[in-house]
């Protein structure tokens, strides 16, 4: 059975819903999954306008009352914004929209109504004002589902990396990393994948230091540390674990098909691989929340500037789609 994927609509003032009328246009989602947007329907009706997608909206209540037929797209309608929202412009009432598509769509999941959540950009200057003060998208999931041990995942069609650390500067970064941190991480990445159906994982840690230290040649000991006794707990409970592996080699290793995911430390050592393989296809992944939870994210933000102009990528969107399809719980597909 085909997962059914919960598309919010993110902030209506910027391309959100132009990037996903674009990718519903695709034949091929539907061919990987059953999308229903969680947004406003008549804003999804000017997108159209604005693409000429050859698409129509239907206006649904309920995921059960929808069809996913391709050429239709269903939206829960929550009819929170005027027809005329401006483009490109800062919205207080656009920011807390925003904030009630994924507050729905957090609901529907935890209810097993969908299986995954894919997001489209928020704005948090928008969103603040609207009246909800979060970092964004993944701090709100958190607590929503009432999660404090959760990963960033990035994803593209080659590779996949998990950090241990995300948005905090190199020195805080390395000084925040714990074996217990190190421990848990790998258990959720061995868990989201095993979940997705993947036999046995199979993942790599990096060192922090070049070479993983190589054998206390560089660094003060971090990966004896901070890894080791993690990866060693890991393995202990079974799970397909090594490394710390030097960050320079592990990458190409893990493009090439030695590994199926890569630990990462701090957000540049995994985010630079990710990009460097292609920005259009990269995909942010929260993983870890409760309940099973999971949401894949375009990798690019509300994009202002260019709203309502018909000239948004959609590839993004595509590709966080496709992840989430991926990643959706096999267990209750069954």
């Amino acid at each position: 059975m085909k997962p059914i994927i919960g598309i919010t609509m993110g902030d209506a003032a910027g391309v959100g819903p132009e990037i996903i009328v674009k990718a519903l246009g695709h034949r091929s989602v539907y061919d990987l999954c059953r999308p229903v947007v969680i947004g406003d329907a008549k804003l999804l009706e000017r997108a159209i306008r604005v693409t000429e997608e050859p698409l129509t909206v239907s206006a649904v209540k309920s995921v059960a009352d929808s069809q996913f037929e391709f050429g239709t797209i269903e939206c829960i309608d929550l009819d929170l914004l005027p027809e005329d929202l401006p483009f490109g412009q800062l919205s207080p009432q656009a920011g807390d929209a925003a904030f009630q598509y994924l507050k729905l769509a957090v609901d529907l999941a935890k209810k097993k109504e969908i299986h995954s959540i894919c997001t489209a950009p928020l704005n948090k200057e928008a969103l603040h004002k609207g009246g909800h003060l979060y970092p964004g998208h993944t701090e709100i999931l958190a607590e929503l589902t009432g999660t404090t041990d959760y990963s960033m995942m990035l994803s593209s069609p080659k590779l996949k990396v998990i950090h241990l650390t995300t948005h905090v500067g190199l020195i805080k970064a390395v000084q925040s990393i714990t074996p217990e941190r190190t421990y848990k991480v790998v258990k959720l990445a061995h868990d989201t994948l095993t979940r997705a159906g993947y036999t046995n994982p199979r993942i790599a840690v990096c060192g922090i230091n070049p070479h993983a230290g190589e054998n206390g040649l560089f660094g003060e000991g971090e990966e004896e540390e901070k890894l080791v006794p993690g990866i060693k707990q890991a393995a202990a409970e079974g799970i397909n674990v090594s490394g710390p592996h030097p960050a320079d080699t592990v990458f190409f290793r893990a493009v090439r098909g030695y590994f199926d995911l890569v630990v990462a430390c701090y957000h540049d050592q995994g985010h630079v691989p990710i990009k460097v393989l292609g920005l259009e296809e990269g995909v942010n992944i929260t993983v870890g929340l409760n309940g099973g939870v999971i949401r894949t994210s375009v990798d690019h933000g509300t994009a202002f500037d260019i709203a309502g102009k018909n000239i948004a990528d959609e590839r993004s969107m595509l590709a966080a789609i496709q992840s989430g399809a991926d990643l959706a719980p096999k267990e209750v597909l069954n």
